[in-house]
């Protein structure tokens, strides 16, 4: 029986309407959890520096094929293996990050889903400014842990000058850092708040929108899954969607496929998963 390999920062408790989507898309080319494929989940629960050593035990165990959610997953599971097929769902370039040779034909061992979710962080401020046209000053949360940061925080810089708004950026990476940035804005006296699709962030959904709320911040967010949590406001893809998508491709693996041939999958247009 295959063995894949499910490689994320989150937490199980709260992945559970992806890791249905992950097992639909498995289903729809054939194979399903516990009947012809078993499935080793490793989750880094939020601890970036956790992921080098669950790379490294699926790596071991000689899964099949690793899928990883997100970009540090992604980057870390490429380092230590160029062997073992990846699919991967990702917010940044494929192609400017080197996990693949182009999209349209990977070439390597990586492909997946990315939704260049860099690129939307300014259109998320835009929308922001024009929801709160009062707010003069916009805070942008920022996990520093994660590789695509500094890129992130240069093209909302460039937003918000454009607009003509005052940019402060508040880091966290931690939960203690997460609730101490929202306490923050009001000494910032930030209008309203733009925050960075990250895993992290979203594992600690629930209790960013309840801060957000206590704090009276209005903040927009990557995923719908906040505004589903009480959140004001959502611009980005449908995780369930992309994760469908990854359990297609995954699934079409172990059918036979080649990662270097499978296109890496834009992210907006995965349609989402009823499951």
């Amino acid at each position: 029986m295959p063995v894949i390999g499910y490689f994320t920062g989150r937490w199980p408790g709260e992945a559970v309407s992806i890791v249905a989507a992950f097992n639909q898309g498995l289903s729809e080319t054939g194979h399903v959890e516990g009947q012809n494929v078993t499935i080793e989940y490793r989750w880094a629960e939020g601890r970036y520096d956790r992921l080098p050593a669950l790379a490294a035990d699926l790596v071991g165990r000689e899964v099949d094929v690793i899928a990883a959610g997100g970009f540090p997953p992604t980057l870390t599971a490429k380092g230590a293996t160029s062997t073992i097929p990846i699919v991967f769902l990702t917010g940044t370039d494929p192609v400017e990050d080197g996990l693949v040779v182009s999209l349209a034909r990977p070439g390597g061992n990586l492909t997946g889903v990315s939704v260049l979710d860099t690129e939307l962080m300014p259109k998320r401020l835009e929308l922001l400014s024009e929801l709160i046209p009062r707010a003069r000053a916009i805070a942008l949360l920022i996990n520093p842990n994660n590789p695509s940061a500094e890129r992130v925080i240069q093209r909302v810089q460039e937003a918000a000058r454009a607009r003509g708004v005052q940019l402060n950026i508040v880091k966290a990476g931690i939960q203690s850092e997460v609730e101490t940035a929202f306490a923050s804005l009001v000494q910032l006296k930030a209008g309203a708040l733009v925050v960075q699709g990250d895993p992290y962030f979203t594992t600690q959904r629930h209790h960013m929108v309840a801060w957000a709320s206590s704090h009276a911040v209005p903040a927009i967010y990557a995923y719908s899954e906040f505004v589903a949590s009480g959140g004001l406001i959502s611009y980005g893809a449908s995780l369930t969607g992309m994760w469908r998508q990854v359990g297609i491709y995954v699934g079409k693996i172990l059918n036979g496929a080649k990662p270097a041939d499978l296109p890496v999958r834009d992210g907006r247009f995965c349609a989402a998963s009823s499951a």
